[in-house]
């Protein structure tokens, strides 16, 4: 083993940790999509307060919020209850093991904010219970709160209904928003029997309400109208396949390779080094030893150091992609090919069909995962980001810098590689799995392992980046979307 091979297998090793550690590390983080749904909840509960007046929008709005909004509701809150509490007891179970001061401050942080979630939980099941008149069980969730002064008004109001507090109103309005805080009022209003105010807090309800409809109706336009168009064509390629065969759609290209002069060393340089290496475990050094710190910053800093640490990140990639390649220019034809005849339509196509594909798949993915596995940290900071410097700085990260960059990378290089080893179906599988996997998050690695099968057939059959860039690009660009309707909510 030459000097090179043994530095790079340090590399490897040390990459290979940084990354398994991460993957281990996810195994025991909550999944972004438990908070979506809570968002999608609290949008449903706001909008099964509309009572419009015409019978035909009253049943498209039915359709939207459901038959029985309040019990889906206390099954999605006592899901992220059940969730935090599992996620409190592993952290408190961990306590006694750190024996370092700042990790040790971490972790007590970190019970203490998972103690104010299951406190704010308790409290929303409680006054959703109360509304179902289960009176019971509302008692129960209030029990819970450690807030004597909030459980004795919640229990005067939607209780006892009597000896109301009369700082009640006051204290409702500091600890509830939303559905909760508005239904509050109006029990409170209604024990009062203040008719003004009550009249008031009912139009402001109607609303909240007219809002949560029409945010909830944008945020099916993607999923339903995308995903059934996006299975007709699935449909009609496959049924296109079985019939003509070779002269199918998805038959083009299907079988044809790469010229590639560069062996496996190559490749493993360029994605040890180059991504791996680079993102894992260079960046953070640096990062820690420079003694900056990203938690303190606003959503601007954030949203503008996720920005740059990613350009960091590709531009030392594509160096590496560089002067790795270098040695064997001129490259052969096809390579790093951007367009082709027809890339767009196989761009959006293939958008449209990772839209149903995709879908699928995360719901069994959830059945397995059950709310654990941890999510990409960018989509938190972009739901709770209202910030419009912000949400454009996420946009140019997620929708134009990572497409290219990724692109480039899996597809452009590692995908055409593989196929002097293995036959392009096999290249495009185990591309898209380590595609997967490099986004660091055990839950997500089924989805995006789906997704990166898709952009490589697109690849492939098209032959061209700009085609599985627009896919790519498409793909977050509808997530951010859909962020952004949650988070405004």
């Amino acid at each position: 083993m030459n000097w090179k091979r043994s530095i790079l297998a340090i590399l490897t090793i040390l990459s290979m940790y940084s990354v398994f550690f991460a993957l281990s590390h996810s195994l025991g983080e909550p999944q972004v999509q438990a908070q979506l749904e809570l968002y999608q909840t609290n949008l449903i509960l706001n909008a099964s307060s509309w009572n419009p007046q015409q019978e035909n929008i009253s049943n498209i709005s039915q359709n939207l919020i459901g038959q029985n909004p309040l019990s889906v509701a206390q099954f999605s809150y006592e899901k992220a209850l059940n969730l935090t509490s599992d996620s409190l007891n592993k952290l408190a179970e961990n306590e006694g093991s750190i024996v370092t001061e700042t990790p040790r401050q971490q972790l007590k942080q970190n019970i203490a904010k998972n103690q104010e979630v299951i406190e704010d939980l308790n409290l929303k099941l409680a006054i959703i219970t109360a509304e179902e008149n289960n009176l019971n069980l509302a008692n129960t969730y209030l029990s819970k709160i450690s807030d004597q002064n909030l459980i004795n008004t919640l229990n005067s109001i939607w209780i006892k209904r009597e000896d109301i507090d009369s700082n009640a109103e006051k204290i409702i309005n500091n600890r509830l928003e939303g559905w909760f805080q508005l239904k509050t009022l109006e029990r409170l209003y209604d024990v009062e029997n203040n008719q003004v105010k009550l009249e008031n807090i009912l139009d402001e309800q109607q609303i909240l309400a007219q809002k949560a409809i029409t945010t909830l109706f944008a945020l099916s336009l993607i999923p339903v109208f995308g995903g059934v168009i996006g299975f007709g064509i699935l449909v009609f390629l496959l049924t296109q396949l079985l019939l003509k065969k070779q002269d199918s759609i998805l038959a083009i290209n299907y079988n044809k390779t790469w010229e590639s002069p560069w062996n496996w060393e190559t490749i493993w340089q360029v994605f040890i080094v180059g991504f791996f290496f680079l993102s894992q475990v260079l960046l953070p050094i640096i990062f820690g030893v420079s003694g900056f710190n990203p938690a303190v910053l606003d959503i601007k800093g954030k949203a503008l150091y996720v920005l740059c640490s990613y350009f960091l990140m590709a531009g030392g990639g594509l160096l590496v992609l560089y002067l790795s390649l270098k040695p064997f220019f001129p490259l052969p034809e096809d390579w790093f090919k951007l367009s082709n005849k027809n890339w767009y339509w196989w761009g959006i196509g293939g958008y449209l069909v990772a839209i149903p594909l995709v879908f699928l798949v995360s719901i069994i993915n959830q059945l397995i995962w059950q709310g654990r596995g941890g999510s990409n940290p960018l989509l938190l900071l972009a739901l709770e980001s209202q910030d419009k410097f912000a949400l454009i700085i996420f946009f140019v990260t997620a929708s134009i810098a990572a497409p290219i960059f990724e692109e480039i990378m899996f597809r452009g290089f590692l995908l055409p590689s593989l196929t002097r080893y293995f036959p392009v179906w096999g290249s495009i599988v185990l591309s898209a799995v380590i595609f997967a996997v490099a986004h660091l998050s055990l839950a997500e690695t089924i989805p995006l392992a789906i997704l990166g099968i898709i952009l490589g057939i697109v690849y492939t059959r098209s032959r061209s980046l700009l085609a599985s860039i627009t896919v790519h690009s498409l793909w977050n660009s509808g997530t951010l979307f859909s962020l952004f309707l949650l988070g405004s909510s």
